[in-house]
């Protein structure tokens, strides 16, 4: 089927902002121009590509189904354009990174930083999300590699993995509130009694946890469920409940009345990982950041 590229370009934009007019804005036409592509691409579709109302714009499920083949394509040309761009001595460019907050503060700031110092023309984007949601960028090409907790179950078959440190996951609690539990080892079921601290589904490390709780026939019910390390230690810290975490953003935290509890069956590591996608072009920034690594 042969269907003008701008015609997608322009379902794209209307699909990712679900705004006719902030579409017409971004390609800098007409929002009737906007919404005669849509029409002409739907009829070479033969399909219904939007629910139209007066108060907002949907994708109908055939749009979304487009939108997920459309959208890799259109980071790829991104990402093309960039390329041509950018010089051997990286005297411009782009790098982008997908990672947590967790693994943005207590580990990647460094290499960021001396990165910055030693090519201050490129320009870097820090997409924050969750470790899976970070997979989903690299997976759409919005990122061009990602820092992640591995294992990671929504990594695809082209993802490299470069396994960079193994770390270990803790609970941890108050010493003014828990103090009877420091060196006393709690096995998995007796955690259970207490209320558990943790990040939410949309998560590796809530994977993790509630995977090694069902290994014990467990089931894991948690007290408060949040999307950041710092804030479950900030609750931990006031006695809301036992918090699971990272070991090095214990390591980093100066709150001395926080201590790891002590387990009978210890956890398994994780492991801090670098992914990109083996299938897809990338960057001499980011190829030059691999490289602290």
């Amino acid at each position: 089927m042969d269907i003008n590229y701008e015609l997608y370009k322009v379902f794209y934009y209307v699909a990712v902002s679900l705004s006719f007019s902030e579409a017409s804005k971004k390609l800098y036409i007409s929002q009737s121009a906007v919404s005669q592509s849509i029409k002409v691409l739907e009829k070479k579709l033969d399909q219904t590509l939007f629910i139209r109302s007066t108060k907002k714009v949907q994708l109908t499920p055939e749009g979304e189904i487009l939108l997920r083949h459309i959208e890799p394509a259109v980071n790829l040309i991104r990402r093309g354009e960039a390329q041509i761009m950018e010089t051997n001595t990286l005297g411009g460019g782009q790098l982008r990174i997908g990672a947590s907050d967790t693994i943005c503060r207590y580990f990647l700031v460094p290499y960021l930083g001396r990165f910055h110092r030693e090519y201050p023309k490129v320009h870097i984007k820090v997409t924050n999300q969750t470790s899976i949601k970070c997979a989903d960028l690299l997976e759409s090409g919005a990122v061009d590699l990602i820092f992640t907790n591995y294992p990671n179950s929504r990594l695809g078959h082209g993802s490299h993995v470069q396994y960079l440190r193994d770390f270990h996951d803790c609970f941890i609690a108050s010493r003014k509130y828990y103090g009877e539990l420091e060196h006393r080892p709690l096995s998995f079921q007796e955690l259970l009694e207490y209320p558990i601290l943790m990040l939410d589904r949309n998560s590796t490390t809530s994977e993790f946890l509630h995977a090694t709780f069902q290994q014990h026939q467990l089931d894991l019910v948690p007290e408060i469920e949040l999307s950041s390390n710092d804030l479950l230690m900030d609750l931990a810290d006031i006695g809301l409940g036992i918090a699971f975490v990272p070991d090095y953003c214990l390591s980093a935290s100066s709150n001395s009345d926080l201590f790891r509890l002590e387990l009978k069956s210890e956890l398994p590591p994780r492991q801090l990982a670098l992914v990109y996608n083996e299938h897809m072009p990338i960057s001499s920034a980011a190829r030059q950041f691999i490289q602290y690594f």
